[in-house]
């Protein structure tokens, strides 16, 4: 029997951030949960806070063995940088504040893992969220971001066990 692995994949965001779960059984992906965090506008320790909680519901909710989320990229703007940053410490802190190992991925190597081009569009990686997790339609811009670093550590992992082998 191949091992089977639960992944909370995160594409952080001051924004918005995508969430998405996804089970991985060898070749088998099985989407669990997605969903767009949508947060509130204003104070930025607000929106940090609404990360932080809404991941923590996520994590108790579906009990993720692994949490993959995209690294920082090099922003043209260093206070967008530094604001996605902070927004990616509170989704890491969510993670490690309940014994989750946490992998980054870059956007590069997530996009080339699951569509086969690192500078696939966003509609690339919706189509391919789609296909690969069979569902009925693709999930929105973030969350398919989030399910696409999911899907990459599963393939990464996959990778490393035939390695291995």
């Amino acid at each position: 029997m191949k091992p089977s692995i639960t992944i909370l994949g995160i594409d952080p965001g001051s924004q918005i951030t995508g969430v998405g779960v996804i089970h991985s059984q060898g070749n088998d992906l099985k989407h669990l949960y997605s969903e767009s965090l949508r947060l509130p506008k204003g104070d930025l320790a607000i929106r940090l806070a609404a990360i932080y909680k809404a991941l923590q519901s996520v994590i108790a909710q579906t009990r993720p063995d692994v949490v993959a989320i995209e690294k920082v990229f090099i922003a043209k703007n260093p206070q967008s940088a530094l604001v996605l940053g902070h927004a990616r410490g509170a989704a890491m802190l969510a993670a490690v504040n309940n014994q989750l190992p946490v992998i980054e991925y870059s956007a590069t190597e997530i996009k080339k893992t699951v569509v086969g081009r690192g500078r696939a569009d966003k509609a690339q990686v919706q189509h391919m969220m789609r296909i690969l997790l069979s569902l009925r339609v693709a999930p929105d811009v973030d969350a398919a971001d989030a399910l696409a670093a999911a899907v990459c550590h599963a393939h990464h992992q996959q990778i490393n066990q035939v390695v291995r082998a």
